[in-house]
């Protein structure tokens, strides 16, 4: 008689200890939204209402979830980083994207930023040349539901020339200087956003728009520093 009713009292124990904890975090993201986004120069209220709602914890290492909506970036694995979230928002804010578009990715990382971008277009292409962050993040991203990511293992440098044009693409690590593929796969029209820099220095997030005949536009959005692009070894 013990055993069976204690079982259910344990199991009752734990179900509320989960849904307290996911309010938690559900605060907290709240919180992150309102003192390190809405306060600074985050405005779209698309960007504010998906950032407020995708779980940036379940993207962090188990180690760290009480970091997770802290606004600074996060170690994960293989010497990557998840970028803080205000760089995410700024980002996604600066691509100016819409729900009929197709965004690339240049780098998955956590997989964070292809959750935030995936709750606000069609479809997001999204590239990593780390084969074990690769396969971490696409099964997170199944896991939590996002049937609209296609990840491939790859060179983010090349880009993904088999869907391309895209009406914008964000690359999460710093180059050398910007990738020619990613201006070639970009859509009239299109919006790249790339931190360009130095390795281990200080970078520029640029924001560079592509025109209908081909020539592109670019501005100097803010300082920034970022792991730099991997590249295959040839």
């Amino acid at each position: 008689m013990r055993i069976s009713v204690a079982i259910p009292v344990i199991v009752m124990s734990l179900a509320a200890a989960h849904c307290a904890g996911q309010e938690d975090y559900a605060e907290a993201r709240r919180t992150m939204v309102r003192e390190h986004l809405r306060a600074r120069d985050i405005s779209d209220p698309r960007v504010l209402e998906v950032m407020g709602r995708v779980p940036r914890h379940e993207f962090v290492p188990a180690i760290l979830r009480s970091q997770a909506y802290a606004d600074h970036a996060l170690p994960i694995a293989e010497s990557q980083t998840i970028s803080q979230p205000y760089i995410v928002a700024l980002m996604t804010q600066l691509a100016e994207i819409e729900e009929d578009h197709a965004v690339l990715e240049v780098g998955t990382g956590s997989g964070y930023q292809s959750a935030v971008l995936a709750e606000m277009v069609r479809e997001v292409y999204t590239i990593e040349i780390i084969p074990e962050l690769a396969e971490s993040a696409q099964a997170k991203l199944a896991a939590l539901g996002y049937e609209n990511v296609y990840g491939k293992t790859g060179d983010g440098y090349l880009g993904w020339e088999e869907n391309a044009p895209y009406d914008a693409i964000l690359v999460t690590a710093a180059a050398p200087e910007v990738p020619p593929p990613l201006i070639a796969q970009l859509a009239p029209g299109g919006i790249l956003v790339i931190p360009v820099g130095p390795q281990s220095q200080v970078q520029q997030l640029l924001r560079i728009e592509k025109a209908e005949d081909g020539t592109t536009t670019t501005k100097v959005i803010i300082p920034v520093v970022f792991v730099p692009l991997v590249r295959e070894r040839r």
